[in-house]
């Protein structure tokens, strides 16, 4: 049981006070009490789930349909931008891991989304300054702002629970991963998960699940899902040769019995000399 609580403290971002359903008003999450548990079955209920084409405005007061991120896997993390410790250090560290991500399957096969879910704050000047003081500005990457309706639509979607608190609001370190139809495919969880948690399923949806690629796409995308691995010694991925070479050596091999299979024949199936 103590081991149980352990684990879901550590994916909380803060604190936890007393977080409940995202669509609960304030006064509301204030009277509810947290139960850890259910936010984990709330987050996991989401897998499979495909949402809902929302309207949300980008850094530059432009309108996004989370349908414009379809066709590519879409990475979803929702901070709130008041937060000035936690949620900074989470998007920092996202920001690292989506460099090795990007770094192992290729520039632009995916995209992210950090949206503000404090409607009344998270305005779009204030997702900018954000995203500036995280140290992101990459062509792929949006900082998105939205109303309350479109807010709480996403948030119960997702499977993501935040309340209120004395410190703003208290809520779970989560990054949603999105496949290319725009369902839920994987819950990431906590502040500084492994490199892997959230780029093995980025793999899979970008080199293993693209039904409309031509035969040769599709050899060789499987060739770098299965030889694309991580390195724990440098915190990347590299591309892994032992297959080829194991391949190469067990060809060789089939290749020498053969040789020795066919002479052997013709050796028993000569005339010996009279």
């Amino acid at each position: 049981m103590m081991r149980a609580l352990a684990i879901i403290a550590a994916l909380l971002i803060t604190v936890p006070i007393t977080p409940t359903p995202a669509y609960a008003s304030l006064e509301e999450q204030s009277a509810v009490a947290f139960d850890g548990e259910e936010a984990l079955r709330v987050s996991q209920a989401a897998i499979g789930r495909t949402l809902s084409d929302q309207v949300l405005v980008n850094r530059s007061d432009a309108h996004v349909r989370l349908s414009d991120y379809r066709g590519k896997p879409l990475l979803i993390s929702l901070i709130y931008t008041s937060c000035y410790h936690s949620c900074s250090v989470f998007t920092r560290y996202l920001g690292e891991v989506v460099d090795v991500a990007r770094e192992a399957l290729g520039e632009g096969s995916f995209s992210v989304a950090t949206i503000g879910f404090d409607a009344v704050n998270d305005s779009p000047g204030r997702m900018t300054i954000y995203a500036s003081g995280q140290g992101i500005d990459l062509p792929n990457w949006s900082f998105l702002s939205g109303d309350v309706k479109s807010l709480k639509a996403l948030t119960t979607e997702l499977g993501f629970t935040y309340a209120a608190s004395a410190k703003g609001f208290d809520h779970m370190a989560q990054v949603s991963v999105i496949d290319a139809d725009g369902k839920v495919y994987r819950q990431i969880y906590g502040d500084r998960f492994d490199p892997p948690a959230l780029v093995e399923p980025l793999k899979e949806l970008v080199f293993g699940l693209d039904p409309t690629s031509s035969s040769l796409d599709r050899w060789v995308d499987n060739v770098r899902l299965f030889c694309t691995i991580y390195d724990p010694s440098s915190g990347r991925y590299r591309f892994d040769y032992s297959i080829f070479v194991a391949i190469a050596i067990g060809f060789l091999c089939l290749a020498s019995i053969a040789v020795f299979i066919v002479r052997a024949w013709r050796q028993s199936t000569t005339p010996l000399p009279h």
